[in-house]
């Protein structure tokens, strides 16, 4: 046997999150039927589990919301952030009730099951949130079985076995394969995200995609940019023959020290030709790394769209959007680089810009409409210093 302690399972119970430790939750599974194993955190936001679960950042974790009632307004084709979810799974209190969104087009179950992914309901939440704030965030498999047969030796092992997210490059696996161009912006009521017109006349950004989120490129579209995405591996070479008026660097999961010793040498190199820079989150640690700096992995990361951030420019609060387990270790900043963002729940850095080079970058998600546009500022500044 495990050397557990198992608690007897629940009546009804057909999932189960297994902790690398020997803790075991007991739930009701929903979605898809099997198992995932994966790194275990949360997110503190009130809306926008769709977003979240589709969001490339989130491969190889298990997303337990604090929110209780996830599920609640349905699912639709235009709140999604990638082709396909990224998340493994999900873990929530309440089970999942009927859509009351007039925007429904499926009941966020079936959505899950369909898309192949495990939802884990009926949990204390709140107790698994605490523990992950006292103790890191864990490595865990979760399971679903409707007949709640599970061989917990087999799911412990798993979960012990996994090497964890520090030293993983995930980028290579949720990048997009083919360069594209985006010509859609941002979302309307009753036009979804249309394309919109003059794209040939505005200053041409190339992206690259370690990972991204749809509603950037929207945003950058809206801010007055014409947009082409490439591929994470992209060569420097085929970069540049792009002809770009700047560079922006994409959000993604997983170490940005592995994605970087692909990645920090092109940054570098776009640097040393003074192209104008912009990176968001995963990006953001990159160009960090490329200036000298260090990163580290977070106790429990940020996550949520409730984080608010410093302005060290004037002093104002912006209200964020996070999703991060790794960070810019602040106290390793070359005098090239200078720190423009802090969090105000740890101090953390959330922003640098440097000081001879048109290159800047933010740790959260200004894309994401928290506040709800406190940080949309940072898309017409790229676009403008273009």
């Amino acid at each position: 046997m495990a050397d557990t302690n198992i608690p007897a399972a629940p009546k009804g119970a057909t999932g189960i999150l297994v902790l690398a430790d020997g803790t075991i939750v007991w739930g009701r599974g929903f979605g898809a039927t099997g198992s995932a194993v994966g790194e275990v955190c949360f997110n503190t936001a009130m809306t926008g589990y769709q977003e979240v679960m589709t969001d490339p950042s989130y491969a190889g974790q298990i997303v337990t919301f604090t929110f209780p009632h996830i599920g609640n307004v349905g699912t639709n084709d235009e709140d999604v952030e990638a082709d396909a979810p990224h998340a493994l799974g999900c873990i929530v209190r309440e089970d999942v009730t009927e859509p009351s969104s007039f925007r429904n087009n499926k009941p966020f179950d079936q959505w899950m099951a369909d898309q192949g992914r495990i939802g884990l309901s009926g949990v204390d939440t709140r107790a698994l949130t605490r523990r992950i704030r006292e103790a890191g965030a864990p490595n865990a498999v979760i399971a679903h079985d409707p007949d709640g047969q599970f061989d917990i030796d087999e799911l412990l092992a798993k979960a012990r076995d996994w090497a964890g997210l520090e030293g993983m490059d995930l980028a290579v696996e949720v990048t997009g394969h083919q360069t594209k161009i985006w010509d859609s912006g941002i979302w309307r009521l009753g036009d979804g995200y249309a394309p919109l017109e003059g794209m040939e006349t505005r200053p041409h950004v190339v992206a690259i995609d370690f990972g991204a989120k749809r509603n950037i490129f929207r945003n950058l579209v809206n801010a007055g940019a014409k947009v082409t995405v490439v591929p994470a591996q992209t060569s420097l070479d085929d970069i540049m023959a792009l002809e770009p008026a700047g560079v922006f660097l994409s959000n993604g999961p997983g170490d940005p020290a592995a994605t970087g010793e692909y990645a920090v040498p092109v940054i570098q190199a776009l640097l040393d030709k003074d192209v104008p820079i912009f990176g968001i989150c995963l990006g953001h640690q990159m160009l960090a790394l490329a200036a000298g700096a260090t990163t580290v992995k977070m106790f429990q990361g940020h996550r949520g769209a409730n984080h608010p951030v410093q302005r060290h420019e004037d002093g104002t609060v912006e209200i964020t959007s996070m999703n991060h387990g790794f960070a810019v270790d602040g106290e390793t900043l070359p005098d090239t680089l200078e720190a423009t963002h802090t969090s105000l729940f740890d101090g953390s850095n959330c922003g640098v810009s440097f000081k001879e080079k048109r290159a800047f970058g933010v740790q959260y998600h200004p894309e994401a409409s928290p506040g709800p546009q406190d940080s949309f500022y940072l898309f017409r500044k790229f676009v403008e210093m273009l």
